[in-house]
């Protein structure tokens, strides 16, 4: 049995979880997420905790068992505490900011980048280099995040770029000029 799958998830007092076979919906204060579970899990719920068990003792079921208590622990804390990611941007002149809900970015290129959210997620602006990007769904926070990444992915000789909070980058040498001149 898969150590992270047998551990219990705590549902919090103000988060209510509704069970239909392997579909779950989480509600809470920062929003409601649902999703359904692969086919060889079997979750149920004791008072205020879930439980995430394999079906049956084949392969695939003990593969999903740890995944599927982690899609599940994820929607709880979620809605409960919600995610954020800081993305830092680092360059002369890059900046951005929140025009409504767009994000707008200024990363070096002819024009400014702008994003739209999509549901449940919000973009916010710390001093014209830091962006939050915050909502219920931990995917889709990691995914609008590796969007706005990729608009100027850091560069390896100066670290311009925009970045996560915490990253290291490698650092190249560059190049040398000539030592010996004749």
């Amino acid at each position: 049995m898969s150590r992270i799958g047998k551990a219990p998830i705590e549902v919090p007092d103000k988060v209510s979880v509704s069970l239909n076979g392997l579909h779950v919906t989480v509600k809470g204060p920062k929003g409601e997420l649902s999703r359904t579970l692969p086919e060889g899990v079997a979750i149920s719920q004791e008072g205020n905790t879930l439980l995430v068990t394999p079906s049956s003792s084949h392969r695939r079921s003990r593969e999903r068992h740890g995944l599927c208590r982690t899609l599940v622990a994820n929607m709880v804390q979620g809605v409960s505490q919600g995610y954020t990611l800081k993305l830092e941007i680092v360059g002369v002149g890059y900046r951005a900011n929140v025009q409504g809900k767009k994000l707008v970015l200024s990363a070096g290129y002819s024009h400014p980048v702008e994003m739209d959210p999509p549901d449940g997620i919000s973009f916010a602006v710390e001093g014209n280099t830091t962006v939050l990007v915050s909502g219920a769904d931990k995917e889709v926070v990691g995914n609008e995040a590796a969007k706005v990444r990729a608009i100027r992915p850091p560069e390896p000789y100066k670290g311009k770029g925009i970045k996560y909070e915490g990253e290291k980058i490698l650092r190249k040498a560059g190049k040398t000029g000539k030592t010996g001149k004749k």
